[in-house]
């Protein structure tokens, strides 16, 4: 089966053998009756498994050619679990170009249980070999990056990992398994806020991971239910309905990213513009390589190179909506330093180039030429 069919039957097949329901329904309960004691159908409670979630994990494994998924409350409820994995006293090596919420999470929660963190840029992959050591258990990969659209060579890294035995989990949020497949790349964990393009709609916050090892399923999946932050059947029927649109939204995401970065990098009055679609940018060979397309997110900074240049632009838009999040249908534009990586302290955030000027941009899925003359007039 090819990805554009998968979206809308991989995992899917007789989804509702009662009553032939061609979507999925909305298992709204807490409860399933049995006929003795442990004697069910397959459910029993839905912390532990639910009918519409379980269709929704199903999906998101065929969607990454894996064998196992697990969705979530939130895409941090889903690195929680990855990172509940390890104990106090292992290590891990993250990329240094990373969400804020995910950096919040490693130092602000996990660094005090124990677990230390390296920070690394990862553009080089040979890099990462200096940072291991008895203790590193994990390497934490986003690529491309949040925001700066770093690209990180899965299938080197993979080798690092495999070599000094460590697992490789990626962060697939901003590709989408549309444009990359980092399993096939040899990750062993794969994670997505399925809250942006999965869902696509800003209508559903939601996490997911997908694996391929058996042993390591069965681990997130006692996590997942001691835990308890799961997603409920109504946002698991969401984002099943939006993956069904998935290919056809990234192909427009695709698209019009591909204007407006043009669109920017010709403007005399934009600076820097960050878009893995460029020969010139950084790894733009391995991006070609790992992925199908260059996605719809870009960052871009102004020649003015101030916050109140970057400020007035963002407040002038119209059809570029000022908020966080990404992967929506409409367009977004974003402000990290003071919205979605204001964790990050400003001296960290910068050495990566998340500097005050930056704006950030979640090309929607509107008529490319609105979304240009809108930046045009935002611009000056």
């Amino acid at each position: 089966m090819k990805f554009n069919t998968k979206t809308i039957h991989g995992g899917q097949e007789n989804v509702d053998p009662a009553y032939g329901s061609v979507m999925p329904p909305i298992y709204q309960t807490t409860t399933y009756s049995q006929s003795t004691p442990g004697g069910h159908k397959g459910f029993e409670y839905s912390r532990s498994g639910n009918p519409t979630r379980a269709n929704l994990e199903k999906s998101l494994a065929s969607l990454e050619n894996g064998n196992f998924g697990l969705a979530f409350g939130s895409g941090l409820a889903a690195i929680d679990a990855v990172l509940k994995l390890f104990k106090p006293g292992d290590e891990i090596i993250s990329t240094n170009d990373l969400y804020g919420g995910s950096y919040r999470l490693f130092t602000r929660i996990f660094e005090g249980l124990g677990i230390k963190f390296h920070f690394v840029g990862m553009q080089d992959a040979e890099g990462i070999e200096e940072y291991i050591n008895e203790n590193t258990k994990l390497i934490w990969v986003e690529t491309p990056t949040n925001p700066m659209m770093n690209i990180i060579d899965i299938a080197e890294v993979s080798k690092i990992a495999k070599k000094h035995d460590l697992l490789l989990a990626v962060d697939n949020t901003f590709a989408t398994p549309y444009l990359q497949q980092p399993l096939g790349l040899g990750a062993d964990i794969i994670m997505h806020s399925a809250t942006k393009y999965l869902g696509g709609h800003s209508d559903v916050v939601m996490g997911g991971l997908v694996v391929n090892d058996k042993e390591l399923a069965d681990k997130l999946y006692f996590i997942q239910n001691a835990s308890g932050a799961i997603c409920g059947p109504q946002d698991s029927f969401l984002v099943l309905r939006g993956i069904k649109t998935l290919h056809i939204r990234m192909q427009r995401h695709c698209e019009n990213g591909a204007a407006v970065a043009k669109f920017l990098r010709s403007n005399p009055k934009v600076d820097k513009v960050y878009w893995p679609g460029f020969e010139d940018h950084p790894n733009h060979d391995i991006a070609r390589k790992q992925m199908s397309g260059f996605g719809g997110m870009i960052s871009f900074t102004t020649k003015a190179n101030t916050l109140e240049s970057a400020t007035k632009i963002v407040e002038k838009l119209k059809i570029f909506t000022l908020a966080e999040s990404l992967g929506g249908v409409e367009s977004l534009a974003g402000h990290p330093a003071s919205m979605t990586h204001a964790s990050i302290p400003k001296v960290d955030r910068e050495k990566t180039g998340v500097v005050d000027s930056l704006i950030r941009l979640s090309v929607g899925i509107e008529d490319e030429e609105d979304l240009i003359a809108d930046l045009s007039q935002a611009i000056g």
